[in-house]
């Protein structure tokens, strides 16, 4: 076999291997990541460029899949009988608009894709992709007549950014459709943020200080996003991937030593560990997910927060709105209750949760949500601390939920933060940080 044929091949096997992701996510409503994770098991043999470019697809498609879809609306005289095909053109489409390699040779790719799916699709799928080459920029005019064209979102969630942010929603939908930046949170008992600077320089890594209010806890942005096995002493502890948005948590909280803190909903674990890195606390982390409560085991121990101890950490599984069920009785100075959440701050991560989303799901998040602060007030101590935390921008979600359990409880308070750009709480995503929302309420007397 030859070189080119071998290349020919690997990239057919791509494109049908991305139709399939995207198929998965948008036909079956499964999460992106776990399709992904399951497409690469299987699929052992094939180098970090081909996982990468799977990836690329993958990702790509969905970013972009309300442009996409009105393109090819207009390519199709009549809807096609293979579901298959349609994503695999899908996922061609995006190549062609956004990718790097020769036009003339993703198609015959997905040609040869076609074929594979379907000897007699190939020449329909090859007469659509020419005809797409043909007419590119008066099918992109036309896709961007509508707003999902346009702003490749649902119409529901435009309508609601509309709604609620006005002439700022043009902003948040279009840093969404971005690539999210790579943040790292250094471990300050190992390493000081400058000499973590200092250490990337020498690994010809760039990268710049993100201030977030507090003396020497300074996230730091990559200006290239790398595997972590690249960054110096991340498995000896030194350093975290966290968005600088979610870094906040810890420092809103007020954490100092000796205290007794509950991190609710806690994994993968990085806000446990941000605030083990802060001060020596007694820490209970629960998740209802005990595979996921795994992570934080693992980031724990990879971060050398729990032998040897410079603080306690008891990991629980179990329900946060429930914790008569897990809870021994004793009080917590301090509790984080970072909730599920519909995730739209963090769009750009995850693509497929726009599409994946409806409408009446945020009125169950809303629920949810208050059920968890109901649930854990009585464990909060007297003038105790407790952050509320989201990933979303809906205010059904964030200012509404607060708002509802202030009027229910008359011995909660809202405390003032301040957080650089945020208002009123509210971090919309930009070119720093995804977008989070925080609530810091106290207990009083």
């Amino acid at each position: 076999m030859s070189a080119m044929f071998s290349m020919l091949v690997e990239t057919q096997h791509i494109q049908l291997a991305a139709s399939l992701v995207v198929q998965q996510v948008l036909a079956n409503g499964r999460n992106l990541n776990q399709v992904l994770d399951e497409s690469l098991r299987n699929k052992a043999e094939w180098l970090p460029a081909q996982r990468a470019a799977l990836q690329d697809l993958s990702y790509g498609t969905l970013r972009f899949y309300g442009q996409l879809q009105a393109i090819l609306d207009m390519l199709l005289h009549k809807p096609l009988s293979d579901e298959s095909v349609r994503f695999l053109l899908l996922v061609t489409l995006y190549q062609l608009q956004y990718g790097k390699s020769a036009q003339h040779a993703i198609v015959d790719h997905a040609v040869r894709a076609a074929h594979a799916l379907s000897p007699r699709v190939s020449g329909l799928v090859n007469a659509i992709l020419r005809n797409f080459l043909r007419n590119q920029a008066v099918l992109l005019e036309q896709a961007g007549q509508s707003a999902e064209g346009k702003y490749n979102y649902p119409q529901w969630w435009i309508n609601e950014l509309n709604a609620q942010y006005g002439e700022r929603s043009t902003a948040i939908l279009e840093v969404g459709n971005g690539h999210p930046p790579m943040t790292l949170r250094v471990n300050q008992r190992r390493i000081k943020t400058e000499n973590y600077l200092a250490q990337l320089v020498q690994q010809d890594l760039s990268a710049r200080l993100i201030e977030l209010g507090v003396a020497g806890l300074d996230a730091l942005q990559l200006d290239k996003p790398v595997s972590v096995d690249k960054l110096p002493g991340f498995f000896d502890g030194w350093v975290s991937v966290q968005d600088a948005g979610a870094q906040y948590a810890a420092l809103l909280l007020d954490i100092h030593d000796g205290m007794r803190v509950l991190d609710a909903c806690a994994a993968p674990g990085g806000k446990t560990a941000h605030i083990m890195e802060r001060a020596a606390v007694e820490i209970v982390a629960v998740d209802k997910n005990a595979k996921r409560l795994q992570l934080v085991k693992e980031n724990l121990q990879r971060l050398g927060l729990i032998s040897p101890q410079p603080a306690a950490a008891q990991l629980v599984v179990g329900d946060a709105a429930a914790p008569e069920e897990w809870w021994e009785g004793k009080s917590f100075q301090r509790i984080l209750a970072d909730v599920p959440c519909s995730a739209s701050g963090v769009v750009r991560r995850h693509p497929d949760i726009k599409w994946l989303r409806r409408r009446a799901d945020i009125a169950g998040f809303a629920d949810q949500q208050l059920n968890i602060l109901r649930a854990l007030w009585p464990l909060l101590a007297q003038n105790g601390k407790l952050l509320y935390a989201t990933c979303s921008v809906f205010h059904q979600e964030n200012e509404q939920v607060v708002a509802a359990f202030l009027t229910q409880h008359s011995d909660a308070r809202r405390l003032p933060i301040t957080l650089p750009d945020a208002i009123d709480g509210q971090l919309l995503p930009n070119d720093q940080h995804d977008g989070f929302f925080y609530a810091l309420l106290q207990k009083i007397v």
